[in-house]
């Protein structure tokens, strides 16, 4: 009995994504948009890249860290939209239990290491309006690449513990995930094994990631805004609001909608909802960093026009 046991449980060797709907006229628009994006998420990110290293006056620290998360969003939106590009046209919306962790892991670890990223970012935004004097000798090429590869060696770490403890579980012979991706709530509905301890682990995980991250991030920000108000002139006011402002943007909407997602002890958002919010942080904070960043910078946007010029 325990062998018939056995192949009950092990009978989920791929599972079907359901996506977003069944009519073949919306999944066409659909897949025309999100490819749009998509292009356009990978252009722009390579483009912020590109300027960052081909600028020699783009070699501060606050630009490589920018450099590093465009290249973020490059692996990150990659992990989810070709795969959901392809199931859009696909009659069978299929993907294998292996790649499914796969999915999990990277989707895990790079939306770890964005975090850790832009809390860097708003350290070093922070040094540099609260601490202009001591932020030459405090953000060092060395202490920059020490918080750069921490943080996504950080990244790398964290997907571990919730990728092992999700493939670990069992799935029995229903395999449908209502989603357009292998997330983590329709996983552990699926499963017919006891998810307490998988869902205590993840939700301690996140909340510890997301809200030490967004605290640092909030604290750095709310200094440089004390900061700001004490600046005397109105010009002087309004040019470094702006380079933070748009970093206050990015961070505002990619952890508003982290929180509202994976910081709940029970995961029973209705499907179609949960389905809009992660398209806002896998499909549209991608496309938004590169536009906020490089369209609100003066100086990135001279660098451009220099390379521009000289080809």
């Amino acid at each position: 009995s325990s062998f018939q046991e056995m192949t009950n449980v092990t009978t989920v060797l791929e599972f079907r994504l359901l996506g977003f709907s069944s009519n073949p006229h919306c999944q066409i628009l659909l897949f025309t948009v999100f490819l749009v994006i998509y292009i356009l998420t990978i252009l722009g990110n390579i483009i912020i890249i590109s300027v960052v290293t081909l600028e020699p006056q783009l070699h501060s620290p606050m630009y490589k860290f920018l450099k590093n998360l465009s290249f973020l969003e490059v692996c990150y939106t990659t992990t989810i939209v070709p795969k959901m590009l392809a199931n859009l046209l696909a009659k069978r919306k299929s993907i294998s239990f292996s790649g499914c962790m796969a999915q999990i892991y990277y989707f895990i670890s790079l939306g770890a290491t964005e975090c850790y990223l832009l809390a860097v970012m708003a350290y070093d935004r922070y040094l540099a309006v609260c601490e202009p004097l001591h932020y030459g000798m405090a953000m060092t090429a060395e202490s920059y690449t020490r918080l750069a590869v921490g943080s996504w060696v950080t990244g790398v770490f964290t997907g571990l513990l919730p990728c092992l403890m999700l493939s670990r579980l069992h799935f029995c012979s229903y395999n449908l995930i209502d989603h357009f991706f292998c997330d983590i709530s329709p996983l552990l509905k699926l499963s017919c094994s006891d998810t307490t301890a998988t869902e205590t682990v993840i939700f301690i995980l996140s909340l510890l990631v997301l809200s030490s991250c967004f605290l640092l991030t909030l604290v750095s920000y709310l200094l440089i805004i004390l900061s700001i108000l004490k600046i005397p002139s109105a010009s002087g006011k309004r040019i470094t609001f702006s380079t933070c402002s748009s970093h206050l943007m990015v961070v505002t909407i990619y952890y508003g909608t982290m929180i509202s997602m994976y910081v709940r002890p029970t995961y029973n958002l209705s499907s179609e909802l949960n389905k809009a919010v992660s398209v806002l942080y896998t499909v549209v904070t991608p496309l938004l960093n590169p536009v906020i960043y490089s369209l609100r910078n003066k100086a990135f946007k001279k660098a451009l026009e220099k390379i521009v010029i000289r080809r």
